[in-house]
């Protein structure tokens, strides 16, 4: 195996481990990647460019005004020379992932050239690969994952102890919790309109164990992207005090043999001003994965809902 100081040779190595770059996951392929590049290295922006220089990819700064608008970086190849591009002024967080979203996509094109059966994803296909590629990398599954259980499901507390967007560390949650445990997660963030606040992110995840440990027949119950804060919800709730609020019963059969589900909501409050709102939801079976949460944030108490969050 040649040396790992250009590009290509990391297509490579997975071509050669995995028989074609569609048999390893974008899990498989960042923790290729952590273990070739970053081995003991703390994975900051100064590792990332040492990397990335390694492979030959030069990395650069550019300003806001130059970037269209929403984009944090992109990547470009001529005559074999590879740059990757990343806003000035973004934030720590940000600047490491557009560098690892942006290796993610300039290896796609390599390896169609290394394995001629391999069909390179399409742009949308590769920017989402892309992302999970990135998110994976600085997020490592068995760590974060043992994380999440320590901080009892904490969205809030876990972008603060890896210093990454509450978004990104909720997609992350309900991707490394998948197949263990039934969960829904949400992010809530002020809309255009003042006053007027969205869910612009969810995650969710089954119990693959134990069928049986799952909500089926809630049509509606769980939010998606784009809905509005209902009145009265647990959410508004905290909105209206800037408090957590914890409802220990949500019901939704009507039975005594209901369970029902456990509903935390927690603001993100900076400078005095709410910025988002994380609501995290389990089965009252599995409450007892949010008691660390609970503990530490000591949330105002309600009764709980019936078919409504």
């Amino acid at each position: 195996m040649k040396s790992f100081s250009d590009l290509r040779y990391f297509c490579e190595y997975i071509v050669n481990k995995y028989g074609s770059p569609s048999n390893a996951s974008e899990e498989d392929k960042a923790q290729e990647f952590r273990k070739i590049y970053l081995r003991d290295l703390p994975l900051d922006i100064r590792t990332l460019r040492a990397i990335a220089s390694a492979c030959g990819v030069y990395v650069n700064g550019v300003d806001s005004k130059n970037l269209p608008q929403n984009i944090r970086g992109y990547h470009d190849v001529f005559d074999d020379k590879r740059n990757i591009y990343y806003k000035k002024g973004d934030t720590k967080s940000g600047i490491e992932n557009t560098v690892l979203h942006e290796f993610r996509e300039m290896i796609e094109p390599v390896f169609a050239e290394l394995y001629t059966d391999y069909s390179p994803l399409r742009t949308n296909a590769v920017h989402l690969a892309a992302n999970k590629f990135a998110t994976a990398v600085l997020l490592p599954k068995e760590e974060f994952r043992d994380k999440v259980h320590e901080l009892g499901f904490d969205v809030i507390a876990l972008s603060k102890f890896y210093s990454k967007s509450c978004s990104q560390v909720l997609l992350r949650m309900g991707e490394v919790i998948q197949g263990s445990v039934f969960l829904y997660s949400a992010l809530y963030e002020q809309g255009p309109e003042v006053n007027n606040w969205i869910l612009n992110y969810w995650t969710g995840s089954a119990n693959n164990d134990d069928p049986d440990a799952n909500i089926y027949g809630a049509d509606g119950l769980f939010p998606r992207k784009g809905r509005a804060v209902l009145p009265g919800s647990l959410v508004d709730m905290v909105i209206k005090a800037k408090k957590p609020h914890l409802a220990h019963r949500i019901t939704i059969l009507d039975s005594r043999e209901d369970d029902g589900l456990v509903a935390i909501a927690s603001p993100l409050v900076i400078a005095g001003t709410l910025v988002k709102v994380a609501l995290v939801v389990v089965l009252s079976h599995s409450a007892g994965l949010l008691q660390p949460q609970i503990e530490r944030i000591n949330p105002i108490e309600v009764e709980g809902f019936h078919r409504h969050l």
